[in-house]
């Protein structure tokens, strides 16, 4: 005996995602909440669980076509037949994953001593990449904090996680060092804040004008740092000779 088939049963729908590059899906949610998305922006709070691998996947596939476009043949090259696939990897989980996973966890302490004497942190050697050509851009950094009976305490190892967070970007040099400030003085609360880089910019020294002795230096002074020239001196005064 025949069994007719149920024709009150739902047809199986398609699922309208399907086959839409998670890049794609990732950035319809950011500008569906009117954020930015710049190489130095961090986007991790649009990225869902399981996402991060399929967008590593899909970097390694458009990788794979740069590749060919170059008339490199990894098919047969045993140096390059997975080169597709490491690029990608060190693009999304390890040179630039400042962009693509949340802040550090950062154990924040009241400073239950009252302290208020000038602290330097540094230097912490920093690597990044310039946003015009993705070349390293390596250097160290130094931290002063003047703090106030109402400053956060955090430990001495937390400044270079969050620095490390902030410099897993492509960016310049001058905007990497504001970002990095502006997120110590949210987590501390300090009277004032000095941050100083100093680094070698491979956009110069590996292209362009070959330059490989030249270096670049800059400071950002917040609170106190900037209106107590005396203060300022101090701390520029108590940074050891720079490389």
């Amino acid at each position: 005996m025949l069994l007719k088939a149920d024709s009150s049963a739902e047809p199986t729908r398609p699922d309208p995602d399907e086959g839409v590059p998670v890049s794609q899906k990732i950035r319809e949610r950011i500008l569906a909440a009117r954020k930015r998305f710049h190489s130095n922006d961090n986007i991790a709070d649009f990225i869902e669980p399981g996402e991060l691998d399929a967008l590593l996947g899909e970097v390694a596939g458009k990788m794979q076509g740069v590749l060919d476009s170059m008339v490199i043949d990894t098919a047969s090259d045993h140096n390059t037949n997975d080169t597709a696939r490491r690029v990608a990897k060190m693009y999304v989980n390890e040179v630039f994953r400042g962009r693509y996973v949340k802040p550090p966890a950062i154990t924040e302490f009241p400073n239950a001593e009252h302290l208020n004497e000038l602290m330097i942190v540094g230097p912490i050697t920093v690597r990044s990449a310039c946003s015009h050509h993705f070349c390293p851009v390596i250097g160290k950094l130094w931290v002063g904090i003047m703090p106030n009976e109402h400053t956060n305490v955090i430990g001495l190892s937390k400044y270079a996680r969050l620095a490390e967070w902030v410099m897993g970007r492509p960016q310049i040099q001058e905007e990497a060092v504001v970002q990095l400030a502006d997120l110590i003085m949210e987590r501390t609360q300090p009277d004032g804040l000095a941050v100083v880089m100093e680094a070698s910019h491979y956009c110069m020294a590996w292209r362009g004008v070959k330059d490989l002795d030249s270096k670049m230096i800059n400071s950002v002074m917040r609170g106190v740092f900037l209106k107590n020239s005396a203060l300022r001196r101090e701390f520029l005064a108590l940074i050891p000779n720079k490389a």
